[in-house]
């Protein structure tokens, strides 16, 4: 199969079986989205939305978040990954957002990532989900899935490495919602540690799968050699 097959292969599948697919994270503006971003890395959207209620009341605009103190934001977000850094960031984005962009969430990517706590990943996830831009953000589910479906390379070793791989092949109209099929797909399917191959709908373009499939092939193979010959010397 070739790299462009293969891409048809996975792309005509998503359209079919999950023609829905948007990102986890509750939010109700723009604001909201980059916060609950913010806080997501390196921890589960579940965990995000179960503390960002009250942080959303409190703190509903970026002057009011500007206003506060890093310490008063720990107290809502300390259940997550690195509470202590990501309270900066949000009390430092907010400020920035005030200071550089009259309190609004910018469009570009330029603009994006002098944010406190926005890399590149993140201001590419704003771009896609508010703007609909044809941005590709790749955490680590993306990055996973790009590598075990065979959609890069195994020289693809950094995030935007893979960003550009992916955006080489994707039509553009749909790398916003590509993005969260591999996200999806990643979480719920191709877990990083026992991936559900028996329940997955890709395995006939599936890299991954092929080259397990074949190996465990190999394996029985070579166990109902060592049988035959077991008998044999036992005769």
């Amino acid at each position: 199969m070739t790299l462009k097959e293969r891409y048809a292969e996975i792309l005509a599948w998503f359209r079919v079986n999950r023609p829905i697919a948007e990102t986890e994270l509750h939010y109700s503006n723009p604001f909201e989205l980059l916060i609950a971003v913010i806080l997501s890395a390196q921890c589960t959207d579940k965990r995000v939305n179960l503390i960002t209620p009250p942080l959303f009341h409190d703190f509903p605009t970026p002057e009011a978040m500007a206003a506060t103190t890093p310490e008063v934001i720990y107290e809502y977000i300390r259940s997550v990954s690195y509470p202590n850094n990501k309270a900066k960031h949000l009390v430092g984005m907010a400020q920035k957002l005030v200071e550089l962009f009259h309190g609004e969430v910018p469009e570009s990517l330029e603009e994006l990532v002098q944010l406190p706590g926005v890399g590149r990943k993140t201001a590419n996830v704003i771009q896609s989900v508010v703007w609909g831009k044809a941005a590709m953000a790749v955490d680590t589910h993306v990055f996973r899935v790009s590598h075990r479906l065979g959609l890069v390379s195994s020289r693809c070793t950094t995030p935007y490495s893979v960003e550009m791989a992916l955006m080489k092949h994707i039509p553009k109209e749909e790398v916003p919602i590509a993005h969260h099929w591999l996200i999806l797909h990643g979480r719920y399917v191709c877990m990083a540690r026992n991936p559900q191959c028996d329940k997955c709908g890709l395995q006939l373009a599936c890299k991954y799968f092929g080259q397990t499939y074949k190996l465990q092939q190999e394996k029985r193979k070579r166990e109902e050699l060592n049988k035959v010959k077991s008998k044999g010397i036992k005769k």
